[in-house]
């Protein structure tokens, strides 16, 4: 063993490689830590290395999810990259966004945040717009995240996700320690998450509450979810009518109590209105329903989010209707500052 380096690594003749957690990267999930210093490091292997013991933390076994601290040892196995891995990582460097989006798309979001302090950012995500990049992803939130700095020493973090057609309030941390609280906070489900849909129909109550499980389905269906009561994962969501125009379209206010992929989206065709554009659960482009002029885009909007971020302040985001939205609501007559529209309480 040579001699220990502060926040370096200590090696054996083995290759195994012991690495300590600097002071600025405590606070995470140990995943998200591999990831950042072995970008070719996939998910599979990860979680086999994890499995067999041959990732380790001060000397025990870990899970992925498990939260790493400043000054623990990180047990890292020789060939943690294969070749194989490094250009998969170098593939993906190749799909990052276009220097030209990141500056246009940057410089937008800036112009869209409704909420700022030292610690927490809200943006008013536009539509069409994804969050996070993937397969056929060409631009999206993360990939601008160093444009969102706004005078703060740190890159911003994502703490939650919105559909890529859905609008609305996102909330990221402006520091690794307040995406670790926040992620507390919704891991808690202490939020509130209040959207608005315009949906075909109108529901046979004017409200109530949804119990339906979720689950994948199986195949290559893509990111779609089903009602599945045998082996679905719990999802609950609060709805009530704030407004309708006769029975063939209406204003819904939704609150989802769990965090499910699609979940509104699902539960809104459970209650046999699905959400107007939805090319997935509802009848998109194709809705005989909506009145003639009514974009055929999603029309699902994360109004409104409130984080208790600690006991002396709540924080409480509103953002305003996308473009779409407003001409659709214009439209039918709904009135989006209706009374009617505020907050119910629970």
């Amino acid at each position: 063993m040579v001699g220990h380096v502060h926040h370096a690594a200590d090696f054996d003749m083995s290759g195994v490689i012991t690495v300590e957690i600097p002071e600025k990267e405590g606070g995470q999930r140990l995943d998200r830590w591999l990831r950042n210093r072995y970008p070719g490091l996939g998910q599979g292997k990860l979680q086999k290395l994890l499995r067999t013991g041959q990732i380790r933390v001060d000397g025990a076994r870990a899970k992925a999810g498990d939260r790493v601290d400043a000054g623990q040892s990180i047990r890292i196995p020789p060939n943690i990259e294969s070749p194989r891995d490094q250009t998969a990582a170098q593939k993906r460097s190749r799909n990052q966004m276009d220097a030209e989006d990141v500056e246009r798309i940057g410089n937008d979001l800036k112009d869209r945040v409704l909420y700022m302090d030292d610690n927490v950012l809200a943006i008013d995500k536009p539509y069409g717009l994804a969050v996070q990049g993937g397969t056929g992803t060409k631009n999206h939130v993360d990939g601008v995240l160093d444009r969102l700095k706004l005078g703060a020493g740190e890159r911003p973090r994502l703490v939650h996700r919105l559909d890529r057609d859905t609008t609305g309030v996102l909330l990221l941390a402006r520091n690794r320690q307040a995406a670790v609280h926040l992620g507390d906070i919704f891991k808690a489900r202490d939020t509130r998450k209040i959207y608005w849909a315009l949906v075909d129909g109108h529901p046979r109550h004017d409200e109530g509450l949804i119990d339906a499980p979720l689950s994948k389905l199986p195949g290559k269906h893509g990111e779609r979810m089903r009602v599945d009561f045998d082996d679905g994962k719990h999802a609950e969501t609060r709805f009530r009518v704030i407004d309708h125009a006769g029975k063939a379209i209406s204003w819904l206010e939704l609150e989802p109590f769990t965090g499910r992929t699609h979940q509104l989206r699902v539960h809104c065709e459970v209650l046999e209105t699905p959400i107007v554009g939805d090319p997935k659960y509802g009848r998109g482009a194709t809705s005989d329903l909506a009145p003639a002029g009514i974009e055929a885009r999603l029309h699902l909007h994360a109004h409104r989010l409130i984080v208790p971020y600690s006991d002396k302040k709540v924080i409480d985001v509103i953002a305003p209707l996308p473009a779409h939205m407003q001409d659709s609501w214009s439209r039918l007559g709904f009135d989006a500052k209706d009374d009617q529209a505020q907050l119910v309480d629970l």
